[in-house]
């Protein structure tokens, strides 16, 4: 999936902080209830694709066009490291869980994993199973889950050293764990969400009347896994119910395409990120608190 013109990701770091990126080669760490800009971190030399937070808010890592995947520290607003080897943008990276190391996810098919503590310039693993580009990758404590536009989801389990992968058939933009780890959601270019059983592939649930053709769109579960959230071409954010898969709110947030979205890690709070800024929700009534431009 394409990227819209001015791409700006958005993270929560943790509760109180988001992290934004986009195509002025910068990122930037907000204060999203106050709409207050904290830092910017400038070392990319083309646009900044993904972004993603340490556990411990110290560290923040980034990726996109230029190929780089760049470690930076929070508090002096510093490259750390810059890794090279991607022979393509790189879509996504994350944070492992101790965040030593960082996986990256780039159009070149692979994902390569980087010793954030290693001075060597070459990843310490390549995982390359995939047939075409990769477009989102999450981390659990064991687990590495990619999505591709090859049309699979692959689950490698680090623990028993094996690999799993499901067909979903339509090229993939968005992959997620559920927060009690039992369930994938994945995300595709045929306007459809699935919740499939992580273990077995099962298909538990589909979601649609978003629309999702074009562009590479964020979707994931609410706080407590009770509703499936996406992204949309048609200027919404769409929230389903789980279990039963009724659309329970298209919650319109403007003109143009809604490329971005992140839940709070505790509480019911959305941001979402269109053309170049983000806003941010409440989920009592849902309406647009201050939040940058």
């Amino acid at each position: 999936g394409r990227r819209p013109s001015n791409p700006a990701w958005c993270s929560p770091v943790d509760g109180n902080y988001c992290l934004t990126c986009g195509s002025d080669k910068t990122l930037k760490l907000w204060n999203p209830l106050r709409g207050t800009l904290l830092r910017t971190y400038s070392g990319h030399g083309y646009e900044v694709l993904d972004a993603a937070g340490s556990f411990d808010n110290s560290s923040l890592c980034s990726g996109g066009g230029d190929k780089a995947v760049v470690l930076w520290d929070v508090a002096s607003g510093q490259v750390v490291r810059k890794f090279r080897g991607h022979a393509g943008k790189v879509n996504t990276v994350q944070f492992n869980e101790e965040a030593t190391v960082i996986l990256s996810g780039s159009i070149d098919s692979t994902i390569r994993c980087w010793d954030c503590r290693s001075r060597k310039p070459e990843p310490i693993q390549t995982l390359d199973e995939a047939r075409d580009g990769i477009s989102s990758v999450k981390v659990s404590d064991h687990e590495v889950l990619a999505g591709s536009v090859d049309g699979r989801v692959r689950r490698y389990d680090l623990r028993m050293g094996q690999l799993f992968s499901d067909y979903v058939g339509s090229p993939i933009t968005c992959i997620c764990f559920s927060r009690d780890g039992q369930c994938t959601l994945v995300s595709s270019l045929d306007s459809t969400l699935r919740l499939l059983d992580k273990d077995t592939g099962e298909l538990l649930g589909e979601y649609t009347g978003h629309k999702n053709k074009e562009y590479k769109l964020d979707c994931c579960l609410s706080e407590r896994d009770t509703h499936v959230v996406s992204c949309s071409e048609d200027g919404k954010v769409f929230f389903w119910d789980l279990v039963e898969g009724a659309l329970a709110l298209a919650l319109p947030v403007g003109p143009g395409v809604v490329q971005s979205l992140a839940y709070h890690p505790m509480e019911p709070c959305l941001l979402t990120a269109m053309g170049g800024s983000i806003q941010c929700w409440r989920e009592e009534t849902y309406e647009a608190e201050g939040a940058p431009g």
